[in-house]
């Protein structure tokens, strides 16, 4: 990957919803760095989640551009970012959508069975430390479990990009933080870059970046020097 894996400039998006428009994103201007962990911070309607579904590919910006590398994301048609998904991005969302009828180790396989150059199932639930774990349904598993094994079906195609919208949500703090630890060993192992939308300002210290959003801008960028100068050094 580049240096810059997303590259955006003049960002905008609009809703419509009668003759109400809903302005989401305001010109928005951002780098993203090979490798980086961005915290998106700020309260609900602020822009995150419209952000991070355009960078997944999920929807289209109003106005503006949106690079990942060199591929301009703002002039892919359907088909166009349906191939982008599949290939370079990985989604972790608060609810874990794991299939109820099939183990931790077939959820996961679902994905290896898509994509051009997979890890094997037990391999990705390893890096979340669930190889223990592969041969449970989700009703045997608790929440965090859970959310570990949508993680581990999120990488298992090798993403360049690990989007996660509120992966803590529904989880106790304890919780959360093992959840956390486990993005963060992705990070480490695999150097997936990876964004983290939440509400949860205690977050904010594992990331290189903390974006702070408001009203569809970003309103403040805390730098955490410390954390990505050990980052690079694990590299």
């Amino acid at each position: 990957m580049p240096e810059k894996v997303f590259r955006a400039r003049g960002l905008t998006k609009t809703y419509k919803t009668g003759e109400v428009e809903v302005h989401a994103l305001r010109g928005l201007d951002l780098d993203i760095a090979n490798r980086e962990v961005v915290v998106l911070l700020g309260p609900s309607g602020s822009g995150k989640s419209t952000l991070l579904n355009i960078m997944g590919g999920l929807d289209h910006a109003t106005s503006g551009s949106l690079f990942f590398g060199d591929i301009d994301l703002t002039n892919l048609d359907d088909r166009g970012l349906t191939a982008y998904r599949r290939h370079h991005v990985g989604f972790v969302f608060q609810f874990y959508n794991l299939v109820p009828s099939l183990t931790a180790y077939e959820n996961v396989a679902l994905v290896t069975e898509i994509a051009e150059h997979p890890m094997r199932p037990e391999e990705a639930l390893a890096l979340v430390g669930l190889e223990s774990r592969a041969d449970h349904f989700p009703a045997q598993l608790s929440g965090g479990e859970q959310q570990r094994v949508a993680i581990a079906r999120a990488i298992a195609k090798r993403p360049d990009v690990l989007l996660c919208d509120e992966p803590t949500g529904a989880l106790d703090s304890k919780t959360g933080i093992i959840v956390i630890d486990a993005l963060l060993g992705v990070n480490s192992q695999l150097g997936t870059t990876t964004l983290i939308i939440t509400h949860n300002a205690s977050i904010q210290s594992v990331a290189d970046r903390v974006l702070s959003f408001a009203d569809g801008h970003i309103s403040g960028i805390h730098e955490n020097s410390a954390r990505r100068a050990a980052a690079e050094l694990s590299w």
